[in-house]
């Protein structure tokens, strides 16, 4: 059981701590609002992505005939609420870091891009059809997937909102934050055109 588990923690670290939307906005949110509203969207995004993870292996059959269907609603509906972030992030006006003008993401935001990033599902159902479906005890394997998926995605966004919170000082300066804060929502355009290539 135990090579099992590090099996699925090493699967669930690559997915979160790869570059995305989420990741993104964790660093952003650090750098514009500070680390502790970072930490409420790292929270949010985890443990939606554990929902995620739930409904995929308790419904992975039908989701595997409904997928292709529910595939382009989600990046109909992810790409619209990222394009609607990264215009947020775009006109982010530079200020102090718990400044009026911090960009309002946490635990909502965190939760919906990982709701409507269309990589989170593909993602935890790959994860599922490897991990549990086929094992001898289904729900506990699903049980224990979830959790590592949980506990691995709080560190590897978490990673994210800590890189955001290290370049804090550096972007004191109102030039610097403008151009990361335009950086960022270019990067976060550019994850919702990889959605449609």
């Amino acid at each position: 059981m135990n090579s099992l588990i590090a099996a699925m923690a090493v699967f669930a670290f690559v997915g979160a701590v790869t570059p995305g939307p989420v990741n993104l906005l964790a660093t952003s949110t650090a750098v514009n609002s500070g680390f502790q509203r970072a930490a409420w969207h790292v929270l949010g995004a985890s443990f939606a992505y554990a929902l995620v993870v739930f409904v995929c292996g308790s419904v992975m059959h039908s989701l595997l005939d409904l997928l292709p269907k529910l595939e382009l609603f989600m990046q109909i509906a992810g790409s619209l609420f990222l394009l609607y972030l990264a215009f947020k992030i775009y006109n982010a006006p530079p200020g102090s870091v718990s400044g009026e003008h911090a960009l309002n993401s946490g635990l909502i935001t965190g939760s919906l891009s990982q709701l409507l990033n269309p990589k989170a599902w593909l993602y935890a159902t790959s994860g599922v059809s490897i991990y549990v479906i086929g094992n001898e005890n289904e729900g506990v394997a699903l049980s224990v997937f979830t959790t590592v998926s949980l506990i691995v995605c709080i560190l590897g966004v978490g990673v994210w909102a800590l890189l955001g919170r290290v370049l804090v000082n550096h972007l004191e300066n109102p030039a610097r934050q403008r151009q990361f804060n335009k950086g960022m929502a270019f990067l976060l355009f550019g994850t919702v055109a990889m959605i449609w290539v």
